[in-house]
């Protein structure tokens, strides 16, 4: 079976009714045959378009998209779609960064964007824990309280009261768990 040129389009509203046409227009004039697309955020948990096209992707196909933003959300979002194409032997096409994954230079650019990510990300969680550590040994910062443990005193108050369990789960809106955690230390 003769590969396919697959081509992915999105926009984050349906506002955007030009910037998805270039995208198709774009999509086309690199040679695809078969466009998926969609007018959502990227920062809702599912792109059906999306799952869609990753889906109908065969071995041997092509996968284009205009943008490295209209695919993924993150580096790490990026580097999970591509391993979903590389495992189904399908090669990955980034038109404004001249990026194709079917040529040894595509997979070296490839990986370095997930070097970089990967480095950019173990530095500012090496910043953010030094910050912990300095707000901590200034005083300022004591971690995230428990939800529920910040209603000790209500569980207690209420349980005083005659409630049972259920009725204090409901009101406190707590796990029945949280709420025998507190009364056994009580």
């Amino acid at each position: 079976m003769p590969s396919t040129v697959i081509g992915y389009a999105r926009t984050s509203t349906l506002d955007q009714t030009y910037g998805l046409a270039a995208q198709i227009r774009d999509l086309r004039a690199a040679g695809c045959e078969k466009i998926f697309e969609e007018q959502l955020s990227s920062v809702d948990k599912q792109r059906p378009e999306l799952l869609k096209a990753l889906d109908y992707a065969r071995e041997g196909d092509v996968f284009v998209v205009t943008k490295l933003d209209r695919l993924a959300r993150s580096m790490a979002d990026l580097i999970k779609l591509q391993d979903t194409l590389e495992t189904k032997g399908v090669t990955l096409k980034i038109l404004n960064l001249n990026i194709d994954t079917g040529t040894p230079t595509g997979k070296l650019m490839m990986n370095l964007l997930g070097s970089i990510a990967e480095f950019e990300r173990d530095i500012m969680l090496e910043r953010q824990r030094e910050g912990i550590a300095k707000a901590k040994d200034d005083g300022k910062y004591k971690g995230r309280a428990p939800t529920a443990q910040r209603q000790a005193e209500d569980v207690k108050r209420l349980k005083a009261e005659g409630k049972t369990a259920e009725q204090i789960m409901v009101e406190l809106n707590i796990s029945r768990s949280s709420v025998f955690r507190i009364l056994r230390a009580a």
